[in-house]
């Protein structure tokens, strides 16, 4: 919202946070929160928190929720100035937010307002409190209503009579009961979710239609983006590595072939800047990337001046913001969550250092970015980007755990996607503006496969007429000097349909093996399923078995999800009686082994079930 205003300063919107006081001192993201309120990317001007402070969690007492003496103490951590006060005394509650509000317009740094009270009935008006906390219970059915000690006291004051307070208690009952029977046969007459910044968008067709959006983007434009994004004034001190970066990113649009991972990335949120898209990514190293591979952000090795090519592309263009976030993942995926929810006209990204530290947000993943479209009608176009792969790493740095998104999809709720060309990566981080709806995108991105040789794409596959591809056939089909010569349809005797980096390893071992009878299809998008694709894909193939190829755990990656869809699918074709089996690695308790021997034995296994005659 500040941003949608222009509100430099940040004084012209309030977030106002309303917390519990066991949750305040119990949950980790309150201590994060705070974390990023004074950081770049991240700060709000300050937010007002206030604790409804009824001394107690559900059913426990504070001595055993908390170690300090009060909930609010955890702001102390950034010296935020803490407003304690009497939830029976209207007025005082009145002034000490009045004085909050004002330090906080003042100084734009966060604070917090402690309202001491209490909870007068069960946790959920309906529990039985007295269960476990008889004394405390006792002492507040014998307490006086806050609004009959302030009534009492306007009246003797002689601010307002008795009869004047009964007639306001009853006009407000009354106000309450008659919403209330409103409610009952209330109906939404239009969509309103899609008024103000979300006028114009939508929601989506069927999730088995082709949605791809018109993605393409005409050559002179990529050359001219590529051309800049390889581009530094004369006295800019360039590190030596990253000039060679820079220059190779300049043979790539002089020649139109090799565009890496790093490079298809670039120029798509380029070209979306260029069409007045702002974007906006964050998360741990993003600047640079975790693998050294984005260099969105150049420094002067002299002067450490930052210079940051995506945004000098010439012309008018929308702004392109990166944050290299604190070492967070709960707070940071929430406020970008959050930021979605209120920019549709901006590609927001958040990107985990490796995808294995995407747990470290699972709430915000379960409770709002998977379902909160469901629940409140509020649509994301957030898009996570997660590395993912098996090279030998251990279980902490393989697995963004693709079974767990795939786990939660249902109802056209988010897309999950493992894209292995620079440019179906172009076309689907286009592809979130380029519709006029917007859903979030879990993306599995590569490590190993950023250097790769064989991932990458020509010019030519981002221009006009090019699009997003959910499934991607054979290359020893689609590109002419491979090693291999495939045999024709009706000479297949398997399919592989896998997903992600492991079709490069079953694409060097077929070379090896001068295997020319089995067929290799990749699964780009694996939610929304394209069933009716793979269908047609599969019906040339009449002679052929099928296999489902996997580098993860057997209890873990696609198969789970994929196995009763490639049924369905050989049920739709009347192949049903067709072979149809797993290859992959065995399930196993951690996502990845951490013995380097273990992996690749594992690895010459799967492979040789993938592909053996």
């Amino acid at each position: 919202k500040q941003d949608q205003l222009d509100d430099k300063k940040r004084s012209q919107v309030l977030p106002l946070l309303l917390h519990g006081d066991a949750a305040f001192a119990g949950q980790g993201v309150v201590a994060e929160c705070f974390g990023l309120s004074g950081l770049r990317g991240h700060r709000t001007g300050g937010s007002l928190h206030v604790i409804i402070n009824n001394q107690i969690g559900f059913t426990t007492n504070p001595r055993y929720a908390r170690t300090s003496p009060y909930p609010s103490d955890v702001a102390k951590m950034i010296e935020a100035p803490i407003f304690h006060v009497n939830g029976d005394d209207p007025e005082a509650v009145v002034f000490a937010a009045k004085v909050a509000t004002e330090f906080r317009q003042k100084f734009h740094k966060p604070v917090v307002l402690d309202m001491f009270c209490y909870r007068r009935f069960g946790h959920n008006e309906g529990d039985e409190p007295a269960f476990t906390q008889p004394l405390m219970y006792k002492a507040i059915g014998q307490h006086p209503t806050t609004l009959e000690i302030y009534s009492k006291k306007l009246v003797g004051e002689g601010v307002v009579t008795a009869d004047e307070v009964e007639a306001a208690r009853k006009s407000w009952r009354d106000h309450l009961q008659a919403e209330f029977e409103v409610g009952d046969a209330y109906k939404p007459n239009k969509a309103d979710w899609l008024d103000g910044a979300w006028s114009g968008l939508t929601t989506p067709r069927a999730a088995d239609e082709r949605r791809v959006g018109a993605t393409g983007v005409p050559m002179d434009q990529l050359k001219e983006i590529g051309l800049r994004l390889a581009r530094t004034s004369k006295d800019f001190n360039v590190h030596r590595t990253v000039k060679r970066l820079l220059d190779n990113r300049r043979k790539m649009i002089d020649s139109g072939e090799g565009i890496d991972w790093a490079m298809g990335e670039a120029m798509a949120f380029g070209s979306l800047l260029k069409e007045g898209y702002k974007v906006r990514l964050s998360g741990q190293d993003v600047e640079r990337g975790t693998f050294s591979q984005r260099h969105s952000v150049l420094f002067d090795q002299v002067t450490e001046k930052r210079f940051t090519p995506l945004n000098h592309l010439g012309g008018e263009q929308a702004s392109f913001e990166v944050v290299n976030s604190m070492l967070s993942e709960e707070a940071v995926l929430g406020f970008e969550y959050g930021y979605s929810l209120s920019e549709p006209k901006a590609l927001t990204l958040w990107e985990a250092q490796f995808g294995d530290f995407a747990n470290g947000a699972q709430v915000v993943f379960d409770q709002f970015i998977s379902s909160g479209e469901r629940k409140w009608l509020r649509m994301s176009g957030l898009v996570c980007l997660l590395p993912h792969g098996y090279e030998g790493q251990g279980p902490e740095h393989s697995s963004a755990r693709l079974e767990r998104w795939l786990q939660m999809c249902a109802e056209d709720n988010m897309q999950v996607a493992n894209c292995t060309t620079p440019a179906n990566y172009f076309h689907i981080l286009r592809r979130q503006m380029h519709r006029s709806f917007r859903k979030p995108l879990i993306l599995m991105t590569p490590k190993s496969l950023l250097r790769h040789k064989r991932a990458v794409s020509r010019l030519d596959e981002l221009a006009e007429g090019s699009t997003f591809h959910r499934l991607l056939y054979d290359d020893a089909e689609m590109l002419d000097g491979e090693a291999v010569k495939l045999a024709l349809d009706g000479e297949i005797r398997r399919v592989v349909i896998c997903s992600g980096k492991v079709y490069f390893d079953l694409y060097e071992e077929r070379d090896n093996r001068g295997v020319d009878d089995v067929y290799l299809l990749r699964v780009e998008q694996l939610y929304p399923f394209p069933m009716k694709a793979l269908s047609e894909l599969l019906a040339r193939f009449p002679a052929a078995e099928v296999v489902w190829c996997q580098e993860e755990p057997q209890n873990m990656g696609g198969w789970s999800f994929v196995e009763p869809r490639i049924r369905a699918v050989l049920d739709m074709n009347k192949a049903a009686e067709k072979s149809f089996r797993y290859a992959g690695r065995p399930a196993s308790a951690a996502t990845a082994s951490g013995l380097m021997s273990k992996h690749v034995a594992q690895r010459k296994q799967f492979l040789e079930e993938a592909l053996d005659a």
